[in-house]
C-alpha cells in the first residue's frame, strides 16, 4: 500500500469512529443508571452504576401507551410508505423519460425542485391539509411520504430508465404486451438495482422520522417509535434518560442491520442511476 493510499485509509477510519462513538455512547448508557449517565456519560457501566435491563423495561412499560404498538404502527407505515413510493415513481420515471415533451421535462425539474424545499416552509399548511382530508392515519399517511420522497426516487429511476434501451419495451409491443404488462414484466427486473437502493434510502428516512408523524397523527391513538422515545420526557425537564438511551439503540438497531445486509445494492443502484443518466 502507498504512503497516500495508507494515509486515506487512517483518515477514513478515523471519520468512522466518529461517526460510531455516538451510537457506542447510547449502547454503553442504554445499560447504566440515570444518576451515572448525568456524571460520567463517557464512562463504562461498572457495579455501582451496572442497571442491567431496568432501562429497556422501563422503556417498553411506560406509561399507558405499550411499546409493541409504536413499533407496528412505525412497521406499517414504513411498508406502505416505501411500496407506494416504488410504484408510483417508477412509473413517473418512466413516462417521464420516454415522452419526449417540454412538459415532461418541466415536470421533472418540479420533482427536482422539491428535494430542495425545507419541509419547515409547508408543514403548516401540510398538517391542516391532513386533518382536512383525514390522512392521519398509519395507512393513509404513507400518500403524504410519497409527495415527500418522489423528489429523490424519480431523480434517481429517470437517470436509469434513460439508459435502458428502448428497443425492449418495442419489442414487447410487437409481441403485444400493453403498457402494464411491459413495465411489470420488462422495465421493472431491469430496475431492480435501483429499486432496492431507493427502498433501502426512504426506508431509513420514514421509518426515522419523527416531525411528519408528530404533526399528522393523533398522539393519543396513533405513536411511532421516535414519538414514544419522546414521551419519555417528563415535565419540568425530568426525564429517564437511561430509558431513552435503551429505546433509541432499539429503533435504531433494525434499521442499522438492514442497512448493513443491503449497502452493497445502495452503491449499485446510485452509481447505475448516476453513470446510466
Amino acid at each position: 500500500m502507498s504512503k497516500k493510499g495508507f494515509g486515506l485509509t487512517v483518515l477514513f477510519s478515523l471519520i468512522s469512529v466518529v461517526y460510531v462513538w455516538p451510537i457506542a455512547v447510547v449502547l454503553i448508557n442504554s445499560f447504566k443508571d440515570k444518576t451515572a449517565i448525568s456524571d460520567a456519560p463517557f464512562a463504562l457501566p461498572n457495579g455501582e452504576s451496572f442497571a442491567g435491563l431496568r432501562n429497556y423495561i422501563v422503556g417498553m412499560t411506560f406509561g399507558n401507551y405499550p411499546f409493541y404498538k409504536s413499533v407496528l404502527y412505525s412497521l406499517i407505515i414504513t411498508v406502505l410508505s416505501v411500496a407506494l413510493i416504488l410504484l408510483c415513481t417508477s412509473m413517473c420515471a418512466w413516462f417521464l423519460a420516454r415522452v419526449e415533451a417540454w412538459w415532461s421535462r418541466a415536470l421533472y425539474l418540479l420533482f427536482v425542485f422539491s428535494m430542495i424545499v425545507p419541509f419547515q416552509m409547508v408543514m403548516y399548511t401540510l398538517s391542516k391539509t391532513a386533518d382536512t382530508l383525514e390522512l392521519n392515519t398509519p395507512w393513509t399517511i404513507p400518500i403524504i411520504y410519497l409527495g415527500f420522497g418522489a423528489g429523490l426516487a424519480v431523480f434517481m429511476f429517470t437517470g436509469f430508465v434513460k439508459g435502458m434501451p428502448r428497443e425492449l419495451e418495442e419489442a414487447a409491443s410487437i409481441d403485444g404486451c400493453g403498457v402494464l404488462r411491459t413495465y411489470f414484466g420488462v422495465v421493472v427486473p431491469i430496475l431492480r438495482p435501483t429499486m432496492i437502493s431507493v427502498g433501502i434510502l426512504e426506508t431509513m428516512w420514514i421509518w426515522n422520522d419523527y416531525l411528519l408523524p408528530y404533526l399528522v397523527l393523533d398522539m393519543g391513538e396513533y405513536r411511532t417509535i421516535p414519538i414514544h422515545i419522546q414521551y419519555l420526557n417528563g415535565s419540568y425537564g425530568q426525564s429517564d434518560i437511561g430509558a431513552i438511551m435503551a429505546l433509541i439503540l432499539l429503533s435504531i438497531l433494525p434499521i442499522v442491520i438492514f442497512y448493513f445486509a443491503a449497502q452493497k445494492h445502495i452503491i449499485e443502484g446510485v452509481m447505475a442511476g448516476a453513470v446510466k443518466g
